[in-house]
């Protein structure tokens, strides 16, 4: 029987969060079942229901209630009894201020943490500052804790891996994991036109960048004038943006939050990916950049900018461009590069998806997540069940397993 790994996330899980659904699905040795404290109702991904085991899993202010002791306290006895019967083998949180409360669930049921950093929890100087709520403040104050009884840390770039060194984290304990992408899902269908868009697709907060993406696109509509800017996302610069649009651009859609295969519809219609990120004020940086890896597996090219860990998706001049960050000339003029030569668009476009099925394909990044897994047990898993590992498995550095070996 495969080994239980038990994924923890905190809501389960919002629309963004398919970095955590995608890998999970992908597993192939082990067993997955969603836990946490609060499961999203209304506004989250679509799990069945047999995967998700939630303390709370009803809407207002009962199911706070319900929480609320585990989220201060980490007490919550009738969960942690309720959960053991799946009989885990290992809990994987995703995101480091849901590290530390998940730090108690795991002593209590004895197995193994792994806590990956997905970009804010380790580039934010202070996530409480634009993120008030109890979990971030007490992370910011304990994650010395974290640090030290967490099993393995992950990375999901080097640009992070460096940014939790620099915080203290034991370099034993961090390795650098890229989250990997469906190439299949992600496939370009050619029978589909390309029109002369430029697509956006991230969350409206200042470190995404598209406020840069409207100066760039008014420079590029004032020598191409039925060229068009697609934003999809929604977020608290929403109205501002707006309103930038309205006074900058000839062309373009607003169209809110949309599921994967919209978003899939657009890669496959659009010339150009330009999510142009930037550091935030609150010190957020892009951490890996999981929408620049799926455009390039749609063979879209990328103009961007060279930021956080943009360099380590996107190879500049190969698979896109990036100008030095906040540069609006340079976007602009990257942009109308692509645009206009239809021969850098095929090859820009044929050389990402190429990259993306070599370094970050969903497949072979879950089976080295999973040799992460078996490493951490200490055991050997096929297809037949669990085995125990010699001390010098257990012994061996997660260096050997990093993703950029």
């Amino acid at each position: 029987m495969k080994p239980v790994v038990f994924i923890y996330a905190d809501p389960l899980l919002a629309h963004t969060m398919t970095f955590v659904l995608g890998p999970s699905e992908a597993l192939q040795d082990f067993r997955y079942y969603f836990v946490g404290p609060r499961r999203l109702r209304v506004g989250g991904l679509k799990i069945p229901s047999d995967r998700i085991v939630a303390i709370n899993e009803i809407p207002g202010l009962l199911g706070k209630l319900r929480e609320a002791p585990f989220r201060r306290f980490g007490f919550a006895p009738l969960y942690f009894r309720k959960l053991r019967k799946y009989r885990p083998s290992l809990l994987h949180v995703h995101g480091g201020p849901a590290g530390l409360p998940a730090l108690r669930l795991a002593e209590w049921l004895q197995i193994p943490q792994v806590t990956t950093f997905h970009g804010f929890d380790a580039t934010a100087t202070n996530p409480y500052v634009t993120h008030p709520c109890y979990g971030n403040w007490d992370y910011m104050r304990r994650k010395h804790i974290l640090m030290e009884k967490g099993d393995l840390f992950i990375a999901v770039s080097n640009f992070i891996k460096d940014k939790l060194l620099d915080q203290g984290f034991p370099e034993r304990k961090v390795i650098v994991h890229y989250t990997g992408v469906d190439t299949d899902f992600f496939r370009p269908d050619p029978a589909i036109k390309r029109e002369l868009t430029v697509l956006f697709v991230g969350t409206l907060h200042d470190g995404k960048g598209c406020e840069y993406a409207i100066r760039a696109m008014a420079e590029v509509q004032s020598q191409l004038a039925e060229a068009e800017l697609v934003i999809i996302g929604d977020g608290p610069l929403k109205a501002e943006l707006q309103q930038l649009a309205r006074e900058k651009l000839r062309r373009y859609r607003f169209l809110g939050i949309q599921p994967p295969e919209v978003v899939r519809q657009w890669m496959n219609r659009a010339k150009v990916f330009s999510t142009p990120s930037v550091k935030a004020k609150s010190g957020w940086t892009e951490a890996f950049g999981m929408v620049f890896a799926e455009a390039q597996a749609m063979c879209l090219p990328v103009a961007s900018f060279n930021s956080g860990g943009i360099p380590e998706v996107v190879a500049d001049g190969e698979t896109g461009f990036l100008a030095p960050e906040g540069n609006v000339e340079a976007l602009a003029h990257h942009l109308r590069l692509i645009l206009e030569g239809p021969q850098l668009f095929i090859r820009m476009g044929e050389a990402g998806r190429r990259r993306v099925c070599a370094r970050f394909d969903l497949r072979r990044q879950t089976e080295r997540l999973e040799k992460l897994y078996m490493h951490v047990l200490g055991m050997k898993v096929d297809r037949t069940g669990p085995q125990r590992g010699t001390e010098h498995q257990r012994e061996q550095p997660f260096a050997a397993l990093d993703s950029r070996t």
